[in-house]
């Protein structure tokens, strides 16, 4: 229950536009080791951090020589408070880089680090932040996720590699959903209950048991909705997913109102049925493009085909969101 609750807070968050939802450090260790082959001899920004508290900053300022990057950029939203949850009362926004260790004693000193004023507030939609984004050649943060479209269509603009996290709902975006279709974006590696939670500041409403308390006196709220987003390739998305179900119509119902079959769990797909599925959105948590063929989602097919935005139905019943697939094997 407790998790159920915590997805009512971050919709509640959305909709007030309130976005400090920090990133536990462990979260990002157990994802960020499946990608190590990408960051060598790259430029990593993330730009939706506190650098001087973020886990992100954390995490590859000390793991820098390891990884071998090239160098760190964090940029900061108008707060130089050395409060996590500030409320963003200063004015002046900074940002951090960071070269590698000079001194070989393995720790990032303040003295290695460079910190930098920002002219404006240090949100990523202005121009200065945009001038360190063209800089980078990969960006891993946790973006606000009021704004997560605009983030990400700024990511692809610029043609950047990209991990980020963002809420499963997400996936059902237009925009995003046709980043899914294309190839140009896909689930990483840890989702849902894998996410240990964010950290939150005291200020946020809580509702019942939702919340806790680390070793750190942090406030961590956990959630069943999170999940990495990225267009680093990984060996997940390579997998093929073991069909075991042979189709049968009495068990994989047509809709009503769409020429495809309802498919209501990912691991009933059937190993014989070379026509149009409807699967749950967290078929994409397994999807391999070499196996499957994604064709699009429930409202916007239906929207092309009688002109009335609706979700697939069964017996006149409808059905929560769909995506439509296809084997490609067969």
């Amino acid at each position: 229950m407790a998790r159920v609750a915590t997805n009512k807070t971050l919709q509640q968050a959305k909709k007030a536009k309130s976005d400090e939802f920090y990133t536990v450090l462990s979260d990002i260790e157990k994802e960020l080791k499946h990608y190590r082959e990408h960051f060598r001899d790259k430029v990593v920004l993330c730009n939706c951090d506190d650098p001087r508290v973020s886990n992100f900053f954390h995490y590859f300022s000390y793991n820098f020589e390891r990884l071998g990057l090239k160098k760190l950029i964090t940029t900061c939203y108008k707060s130089q408070n050395m409060d996590l949850f500030s409320r963003h009362d200063k004015e002046e926004a900074i940002y951090l880089e960071y070269e590698g260790d000079k001194n070989n004693n393995k720790i990032p000193d303040i003295e290695e680090i460079g910190i930098k004023s920002l002219d404006g507030d240090g949100d990523f939609r202005s121009d200065e932040c945009i001038e360190l984004l063209k800089e980078a050649d990969i960006v891993v943060t946790n973006p606000p996720f009021s704004l997560f479209r605009e983030y990400v269509a700024q990511l692809i603009e610029h043609e950047k590699q990209f991990l980020i996290v963002g809420t499963w709902n997400a996936i059902a975006y237009k925009d995003i959903f046709k980043l899914l279709k294309d190839d140009k974006l896909w689930i990483g590696i840890n989702s849902n209950r894998n996410f240990s939670g964010f950290i939150v500041p005291k200020h946020y409403p809580l509702h019942g048991t939702e919340a806790r308390t680390d070793e750190d006196g942090n406030r961590i709220v956990s959630s069943n909705n999170t999940c990495w987003f990225t267009n680093l390739d990984n060996s997940k998305r390579h997998e093929e997913l073991i069909l075991y179900k042979t189709f049968d119509p009495k068990i994989y119902p047509s809709y009503d109102n769409y020429e495809a079959v309802e498919v209501s769990k990912t691991n009933e797909i059937p190993l014989d049925y070379s026509g149009l599925m409807g699967v749950p959105i967290t078929f994409m948590n397994k999807y391999n493009p070499d196996q499957f063929e994604i064709i699009g989602i429930d409202r916007v097919l239906v929207e092309e085909k009688t002109g009335k935005v609706s979700r697939f139905r069964v017996d006149g019943k409808e059905i929560y969101a769909r995506i439509v697939i296809k084997n490609k094997m067969l």
